[in-house]
């Protein structure tokens, strides 16, 4: 028994059952919230008997589970910003490598990463080309493919 809480949400539809079930459990209960398709399908008769008994239902909506994050994301963010991998950030925390993961995509625009290499030097290109070499000179010279010249030149 609960007797501090005066508010409840609940996800099932409200039966005479439950109702009784919830006034025992909860002996100060003045508001009871459920979803809207919920309120549509629980009886009027039951929601004006309630009225009576000074509790109110009302719609509300309460998407999605709750953040369960309890400050890993800050200590995951951290750790990629001093250049940890995911997989050692992972190990260090003992935690699954696909929550790490899921937290750096989430987080995208807070970090950088600086571990990540590319084949080409985009700088290399775009300088050739302002000396006034042609695309297809450029490929030549750094021997690379042409298409790629294209596509670092082309890339904003």
């Amino acid at each position: 028994m609960d007797e501090g809480v005066t508010t409840i949400h609940v996800t099932k539809v409200l039966s005479s059952v439950l109702i009784m079930d919830l006034m025992d459990e909860y002996p100060n209960l003045r508001e009871i919230t459920c979803a809207p398709s919920i309120y549509k399908r629980t009886s009027k008769n039951y929601i004006e008997a309630l009225k009576e008994l000074d509790i109110e239902v009302k719609k509300k909506y309460n998407w999605g589970a709750k953040s369960k994050s309890d400050g890993e994301e800050d200590i995951v963010l951290g750790l990629a910003k001093k250049g940890y991998k995911a997989r050692e950030i992972a190990e260090k925390l003992d935690m699954k490598l696909n929550r790490v993961y899921y937290l750096l995509r989430k987080n995208k625009d807070n970090v950088k990463f600086d571990n990540y290499k590319r084949k080409y030097n985009h700088g290399e290109v775009k300088s050739l080309y302002e000396d006034g070499l042609k695309p297809r000179e450029i490929a030549e010279k750094l021997d690379m493919p042409l298409r790629t010249v294209y596509y670092i030149l082309n890339k904003k």
